[in-house]
C-alpha cells in the first residue's frame, strides 16, 4: 500500500480487510468483527476445503479505512456517504478494530487513516466476503 508514492503497508499471504465504520458503530461490534476475521474459515487445506482461518494458515491482515464501504446509492447517480461516521468517531473504532485483531495474535497492517492510498492485491481464488458485525 502506498501513500503519495511512498509504500507504508505490505504483506505477504493473508487478507486484505476494508474497513468502512457507520454511524453507531461501537468498540465491542469492532472486537466482534476483529474475532470473526480472525476465525473466518476461507484458507484452503491440504484437501482444497475453505477449512483454515488467517490464524491457521499464518497470514496476515492488511486493513485499510474505507469510508465509501457505507455508500448509499438508492437515490440518483451520487452516491451519499452520510451513513458513514465522521472521521473523529471512525478512527478510533478503526484503531480499535486492528488493536481486537493484534490481540489475536494476528499479524496487522495498516494504511494511512483518511488518507488517498493506492492498495494493490493478489486476490487469489478470488474469494471475497463481506461481514458485518
Amino acid at each position: 500500500m502506498r501513500v503519495e508514492g511512498e509504500v507504508v503497508a505490505e504483506i505477504g499471504p493473508g487478507l486484505c480487510v476494508l474497513l468502512g465504520v457507520a454511524r453507531g458503530d461501537d468498540a465491542p461490534g469492532a472486537a466482534q468483527l476483529a474475532a470473526r476475521v480472525a476465525r473466518l474459515r476461507i484458507f484452503e487445506n491440504e484437501a482444497g476445503k475453505f477449512d483454515r482461518s488467517v490464524l491457521e494458515a499464518g497470514g496476515a491482515v492488511l486493513v485499510v479505512s474505507n469510508f465509501t464501504l457505507i455508500a448509499d446509492t438508492a437515490k440518483g447517480n451520487r452516491p451519499s456517504f452520510s451513513d458513514a461516521a465522521p472521521p473523529e468517531e471512525a478512527d478510533p473504532l478503526y484503531e480499535s478494530f486492528c488493536r481486537a485483531l493484534r490481540e489475536l495474535d494476528v499479524p496487522v497492517e495498516t494504511g494511512v487513516f483518511g488518507a488517498r492510498m493506492e492498495v494493490e492485491l493478489v486476490n487469489e481464488g478470488p474469494v471475497t466476503i463481506e461481514l458485518e458485525s
